[in-house]
Formats: structure tokens, C-alpha cells, sequence
């Protein structure tokens, strides 16, 4: 499997991410035939932040916390995003997340 070609498929699932919802790199790698490939796609959510049609914030760990958010500039920003939508997080971890979950096998 071509990383760019991976790339290019985790972000079309990740623009599907509804506002004020979250999912998982698992998740995502499942939907995509790819079940041991999490880090796979946080690799990808992490090249994709010069892309703002990319909602990366909306992608966390399997338990709902902010594993990614060193990768955003500034020290809070992807709680900012979250928090901006109506996600509420508490220290680095989603409040609801079973409730806010969007599940890609799932949905689409």
C-alpha cells in the first residue's frame, strides 16, 4: 500500500467528519481495510495540517484523548478547534465520547 495513495483516502474520510463530532485513527484505518494501520493514519492526520479543508482536530485515540495535539501549533489549539464546535475536553480527554463518536464503517 502506497503511503501517498493512503494519505489521499484518510483525508476523503476525514472531511466526512461531521462538525462537532470526533473519530479514532483506528477507526478510520478499519473503514479503509487497514485495521493495524492507526499510526498510519496519524501519520497522515500530522502532514495534513497545512490543509484546512482537513479537519485533523476531529481525530483522536481509541479512548478519546488528544494524542495529537503536539502536532498543532500553539499548546491548545486542537482543543480550541474542538472546544469551538461544542466538543467539550477535559484534561486532553473528550467528555461524551462514546456519544460524539462518528464511526466511518458505520456512517458511510
Amino acid at each position: 500500500m502506497k503511503s501517498e495513495g493512503f494519505f489521499t483516502q484518510v483525508y476523503q474520510v476525514a472531511k466526512q467528519i461531521p462538525y462537532g463530532r470526533v473519530t479514532s485513527y483506528g477507526a478510520i484505518a478499519r473503514y479503509l481495510g487497514a485495521a493495524g494501520s492507526a499510526r498510519m493514519v496519524g501519520w497522515a492526520m500530522n502532514a495534513s495540517h497545512n490543509d484546512p479543508d482537513i479537519p485533523a482536530h476531529r481525530v483522536v485515540n481509541r479512548k478519546g484523548l488528544l494524542t495529537g495535539k503536539h502536532h498543532f501549533d500553539g499548546t491548545n489549539l486542537m482543543q480550541q478547534l474542538l472546544e469551538s464546535e461544542g466538543v467539550e475536553v477535559e484534561d486532553n480527554q473528550i467528555l461524551n465520547f462514546d456519544t460524539l463518536f462518528w464511526d466511518p464503517g458505520k456512517e458511510l
